[in-house]
């Protein structure tokens, strides 16, 4: 399934839909706070097709895999940009932000999208990974990894 379909129609005011309980597993409060809101900021450009949000969120060498697919940032911001599905709600539940240093951490939840594919409705439900790195310009998403969870 197209990223657009996963996260990208994202990778991203947040979505109508409730956030369900998050936390920070090892994050510092500011880190945590930041990341949860960048997260939630995927779900809102994924309902939006926002590439801007995605080009400035997606680091210059981003790598994304869902299940046996692996797409590079540019592949990602075309297909943003291109998808014909349509997502109409995205919401992301049980987040845990873990923080190895500083500057690296790895964010855990479930990424909850609606839509429309080849005209019929669809929910899936995806276990996601998502590195991030923060330098001098902020927070960049490095990596990330969905697993659609069968039904």
């Amino acid at each position: 399934m197209l990223l657009s379909v996963t996260r990208a129609a994202l990778l991203l005011a947040l979505s109508a839909t409730p956030l369900f309980a998050q936390h920070a597993a090892t994050a510092p409060a500011s880190d945590a706070t930041e990341l949860i809101r960048l997260e939630n900021a995927w779900t809102t450009g994924l309902v939006h097709r926002d590439r801007a949000l995605f080009d400035k969120l997606l680091g210059p060498k981003f790598v994304y895999t869902e299940n046996d697919k692996l797409m590079r940032r540019d592949a990602v911001l075309n297909d943003v940009a291109t998808s014909t599905d349509t997502v109409t709600a995205a919401r992301n539940e049980g987040m845990e932000v873990h923080q190895f240093s500083p500057t690296t951490a790895a964010v855990t939840g479930w990424l909850i999208v609606q839509g429309r594919s080849a005209g019929k409705r669809f929910t899936h439900r995806y276990r996601f990974t998502d590195t991030w790195l923060k330098s001098e310009a902020g927070w960049k998403i490095v990596a990330a990894q969905d697993y659609l969870a069968p039904k």
